[in-house]
């Protein structure tokens, strides 16, 4: 049996390889949720709002190819010709106008789509949650892994976020100095980002004919954009505020953000349905504070993480670990699909 810590894309992409080539596994995920960093809130009746990973490119393959596989719809983000630009307290917003964009997409009903059309392929038994790993001993023939429970595998994938396991599981044997030193200095893509999202049960913005695109270097929003569902019949704004205004309470973020909302949009942007947001900084299994400041994608895709450890018994995998598009869901789906290939030609060498 294969264990996989992490119930992210790439560990729920990774079991359901292994599923289909009829090798045994099992998920262990620390939150009492799937999905990782993919996180979408549905509310009855309102459009499906983002709080995690949201867009993606043509460039971007091989996540493509598995929304194909998977028949899963994507469509075009909505984005302005002319955008309001905040660049200070003192000035007035601006209406610009913006060149043409290289297009982004969403999925079709949400990103949690993709995850919870993995999770249907698998069996409940197969994912157990609340299991946050705290030590792996590395044996002659098993790997056992201690978690809430105690479990013993022929190996292990480590589908999380490097700096976390670095910091936060004791391995015995020891891993390589070099890579656990790495991995700590691994930026974990989104740990300080926070995003917020604002239903409406109508598009003041389409209403009004102004946009509603906003672009901001004053904040506490920086960045906002129309969030609409696919068919364009629920209606929403989603974005990030400045990462500095995570030392404020839930209240205070929220007043200051309809402030700017208010004087940018007019009063119509307070006649909001619900109103999220996520702190990704204060989300346990996300973040871990670094010993020194790291650059956004600092040592993603770093060369050291293509390491199989201990005789094939500990293999690296996350969107951080990817060779393509480290950080993203691009480089989650790259990673998942490579370790399901190297699990599944070490398991028919040895047979």
């Amino acid at each position: 049996m294969i264990l996989i810590l992490g119930a992210g894309l790439s560990g729920l992409l990774t079991g359901y390889r292994l599923k289909k080539a009829g090798i045994p596994f099992r998920i262990l995920e620390a939150r009492d949720r799937i999905g990782g960093r993919i996180d979408t809130v549905y509310e009855t009746k309102q459009a499906p709002v983002e709080m995690g990973a949201t867009w993606f490119t043509k460039q971007h393959k091989h996540l493509i190819e598995l929304l194909k596989e998977l028949e899963l719809a994507h469509f075009e983000q909505y984005i302005d010709n002319r955008v309001f630009y905040q660049t200070s307290a003192r000035a007035p917003t601006q209406l610009v106008e913006i060149p043409g964009q290289v297009p982004s997409y969403r999925i079709s009903g949400g990103t949690s789509r993709l995850i919870h059309t993995l999770y249907d392929k698998l069996d409940t038994d197969e994912i157990l949650l609340n299991q946050s790993a705290t030590k792996i001993t590395t044996l002659k023939d098993t790997v056992v892994v201690h978690a809430n429970e105690v479990f013993e595998a022929a190996a292990v994938v480590l589908s999380m976020p490097p700096k976390l396991w670095a910091k936060r599981i004791d391995f015995e044997p020891g891993l390589p100095y070099e890579l656990r030193s790495v991995a700590g200095q691994t930026h974990t893509w989104m740990e300080d980002s926070i995003k917020i999202g604002l239903t409406y049960t109508h598009p003041f913005w389409k209403d009004q004919r102004i946009p509603a695109t906003l672009f901001s270097t004053i904040g506490p929003v920086t960045e906002l954009y129309d969030h609409c569902n696919h068919q364009k019949t629920k209606f929403a704004l989603c974005g990030f505020i400045n990462t500095s205004f995570k030392s404020q309470t839930f209240k205070e973020r929220k007043a200051s953000v309809l402030t700017q909302l208010k004087n940018v949009f007019g009063v119509k942007a307070l006649d909001y349905e619900t109103y999220q947001e996520c702190v990704w900084s204060t989300e346990l299994n996300t973040f871990e504070t670094s010993d020194t400041f790291l650059y956004p994608h600092q040592n993603n895709g770093n060369p050291i993480f293509d390491s199989v450890l201990f005789d094939d018994k500990i293999y690296i995998s996350s969107s951080e670990s990817s060779r393509a598009f480290p950080g993203y869901m691009e480089g989650a789906v790259y990673a998942g699909n490579l370790t399901a290939e190297k699990i599944i030609n070490a398991v028919r060498i040895k047979v």
